[in-house]
């Protein structure tokens, strides 16, 4: 399934939709100051891209982080790409809006896609593969495919449709190179978002990429992006912010630090003790109907309890962020339904 692409606004519609957000501007997470988008300047660490959601409606963001690494975004999906002396190598080949991405590159460099990187197997961030391969044998280039050994095997498993790496990197640890970069795998040999997630870091540039671990500059997206086991996130955000790095590109929301892991992280243990004063509140042999013809709605309903009277307790600290309202309750749920298999 592929996602609709927004065309390209006008200015006038971009800079209307950007001033409508300016005056209904939410804080940041992390009191991040807000700036300007650069292909230019390399943005000063802590710094977050201003108007970001209705830049993202406009088109695509792209900002340079290093001398050589650049981050982009479109229709909230985000990535990063390295330019190197004799090709680029892109991160995720991200479903649905890679002719933006790739528009982004060429702003940049003239160099062509070498080399990409699958950062896990899910298809949203690895669905436009095609176009890079078929760019690559228009050229008479074979395109590198680079994942994790673990990712090939999921692939295989689930016998996907998309191209197969062309060359794989050891899971939970191991790096390949790419021209004078070197890039280092660390996979979450427990994983909460899939079970081979992990973090990829430019060691010589100090950037990591790990989508979907976390979305900067807001509270966690539903489900923690995604994730198939609360159980092991805070675990997962702990491995990463001990690598070294200055940027993080989470592959949704701003560009992000270990401030904003530090914020998650934070909202988690806000979130189990909200969770935890909640499930003290709705007592469940109350939600047990003996009248009833199927046992099947006491537990989906205590939940549902739990999660709102959760939300409630988190509101007056965390209500007036980006995006808290639609995504705490089912965050709240996740982390209910955890707490009570895993007591």
């Amino acid at each position: 399934m592929k996602f609709i692409l927004i065309p390209n606004a006008s200015n006038k519609d971009a800079k209307n939709k950007e001033k409508k957000v300016a005056e209904h501007a939410v804080k940041s997470t992390v009191g991040a100051k807000y700036v300007e988008p650069s292909t230019v300047n390399k943005l000063t660490p802590g710094d977050k891209i201003a108007d970001l959601y209705s830049r993202n409606m406009a088109g695509y963001v792209l900002q340079r982080l290093t001398d050589r690494v650049y981050w982009v975004e479109a229709f909230n999906y985000g990535t990063i790409f390295y330019v190197g002396d004799h090709g680029v190598l892109l991160f995720d080949a991200l479903e649905g809006v890679s002719p933006m991405v790739s528009a982004a590159i060429k702003q940049v460099s003239q160099l062509p896609v070498t080399a990409v990187v699958y950062s896990h197997y899910h298809a949203d961030h690895i669905g436009d593969i095609a176009q890079y391969v078929s760019e690559a044998e228009a050229e008479g280039r074979t395109l590198r495919i680079i994942a994790a050994d673990k990712s090939l095997d999921k692939m295989n498993i689930v016998n996907s449709s998309y191209p197969r790496p062309t060359e794989t990197v050891t899971f939970p640890k191991g790096s390949f190179k790419f021209e004078n970069l070197t890039v280092s795998l660390h996979g979450f040999e427990w994983a909460a978002h899939t079970d081979d997630h992990s973090a990829w870091l430019l060691e010589e540039e100090k950037v990591v990429h790990s989508p979907d671990l976390i979305n900067p500059d807001q509270p966690p997206f539903w489900h923690f992006a995604g994730n198939e086991r609360f159980l092991f996130s805070d675990d997962n955000l702990k491995q990463v912010r001990a690598l070294d790095f200055v940027f993080l590109s989470g592959g949704h929301g701003n560009v992000g630090y270990k401030e904003d892991i530090d914020f998650d992280l934070q909202f988690m243990d806000d979130l189990k003790a909200a969770v935890g004063q909640a499930m003290g509140a709705n007592d469940f042999m109350s939600f047990i109907d003996p009248g009833a013809t199927a046992h099947t709605g006491f537990l989906s309903q205590w939940i549902a309890a739990v999660g709102k009277d959760a939300v409630a307790i988190m509101r007056p600290k965390y209500g007036e962020l980006y995006g808290f309202e639609d995504a705490t309750l089912p965050n709240a749920e996740m982390v209910a339904f955890s707490m009570f298999e895993h007591r």
